[in-house]
């Protein structure tokens, strides 16, 4: 019988029914703006994060990318408000196209990236502004990889002389420090489709490539589709239960008809791969997925994590639960409005009441979604993981 509430997510991962419905949240954004902003309640004061989660009664749920990339032949510096903070040749890097460790996150301004290859420089700039820092939030990707034709050239050359580096003792190294308490969830890249319009060109640049000039798009596709089965292959020597694509995925954005066309059959080939190895496998699926619902269902997704209902999206819960049947799982399902003040703390055990009648034994794990924010009630965390606690199943 699951006790811990790794054990708990793990049973859920395979289909059982542990003791209790696992529950596990990012308290990352919350911790970050009550520590920024100097406004920690005094119950956590000197507390860490883990700590916190502890005293709450809620698991962490904790991403991780397990591998890294050498960028043979590229300079990489990075710039913030004007004055140089990064510099390297041939540097070692989790991400390029995102976010990544020399993005200011702390501070207010304008962090610009550059990559100089011998065919070219691509650059990003993100930007945070004092609001952003105090309540915690990423940095915003305002400038992205692909400005023109001839950035394609320089993406396509930076990854092929990218090699992959396996990190995966550090994803071990961490399950075993949160083992009981937490889960890691090791990340994959965003599917190509989900890459190519979040973190390469941007929404609007893309939607206008595909109409005017879609070679280049799908050119980019292929190599980045080349680049993931790659990947996948090097992940039968990771260890991991689950696995995730940080895929962000909105059904108004990625409409149906896009999905069709560039997700759902790479979803299908990736979860053959990885599901050959033994593991799960699922996506971030915070933004509104109600036109994608049969779709995401044939995916061959085992998990939506992440799942945002109503009033976050105009899906509710009961429209996901039923469409999908537990394939995929449910991760999620608690959306965060329900922990603010002016909402009435009734109508958040109502919910919660109703949540729990219709999962029954079912598979599924509990969140708040996206993300617990700063303006959250950590009271109301804690009265829904006491309620979990005494909901024995």
């Amino acid at each position: 019988m699951a006790t811990t509430i790794t054990e708990r997510v793990r049973s859920a991962l395979n289909g059982q029914t542990p003791d209790r419905l696992p529950f596990v949240c990012r308290l990352d954004v919350w911790y970050a703006c009550h520590q920024r902003s100097g406004t920690m309640p005094a119950a956590f004061h000197n507390m860490s994060l883990e700590e916190i989660h502890h005293a709450l009664g809620v698991g962490r749920q904790r991403f991780m990318v397990p591998f890294r990339w050498r960028l043979h032949h590229v300079e990489m510096t990075v710039t913030f408000n004007g004055v140089e903070i990064f510099h390297a040749y041939e540097p070692l890097v989790e991400l390029i196209s995102g976010s990544h460790d020399w993005v200011k996150a702390d501070q207010a301004g304008e962090t610009i990236t550059c990559y100089r290859t011998p065919v070219g420089t691509l650059q990003t700039r993100h930007s945070l502004s004092q609001l952003g820092v105090q309540s915690g939030t990423e940095p915003y990707l305002e400038e992205h990889f692909i400005k023109d034709e001839d950035d394609y050239r320089v993406v396509e050359y930076i990854w092929e002389h990218a090699e992959y580096v396996p990190m995966y003792e550090v994803i071990l190294q961490e399950e075993r420090r949160l083992e009981g308490q937490g889960f890691v969830i090791p990340l994959l890249p965003r599917i190509p489709f989900q890459q190519v319009l979040l973190e390469y060109l941007g929404e609007v640049p893309l939607f206008y490539a595909l109409h005017d000039n879609p070679a280049p798009v799908e050119r980019l596709l292929q190599l980045l589709d080349e680049q993931l089965m790659g990947i996948l292959q090097h992940l039968a020597d990771l260890p991991a239960l689950y696995v995730e694509f940080p895929d962000n995925l909105h059904g108004l954005m990625t409409n149906p008809a896009l999905f069709r066309k560039y997700c759902l059959p790479a979803y299908q080939r990736y979860c053959d791969v990885l599901h050959q190895q033994g593991k799960k496998v699922g996506s971030h699926t915070d933004g509104d997925v109600k036109p994608l619902l049969p779709l995401l269902k044939e995916s061959g997704l085992d998990v939506c994590e992440s799942f945002s209902p109503a009033p976050l999206s105009s899906c509710t819960f009961d429209e996901a639960w039923n469409a999908w049947q537990g394939r995929p799982m449910i991760w999620g399902g608690i959306p965060s409005p329900l922990l603010e003040e002016r909402t009435e703390e009734r109508i958040m055990h109502e919910y919660l009441d109703h949540l729990l009648e219709v999962v029954g034994r079912h598979p599924i794990v509990l969140s708040v979604v996206d993300m617990v924010m700063g303006h959250n009630s950590w009271e109301r965390i804690r009265a829904i993981a006491e309620r979990l606690e005494q909901h024995v199943l």
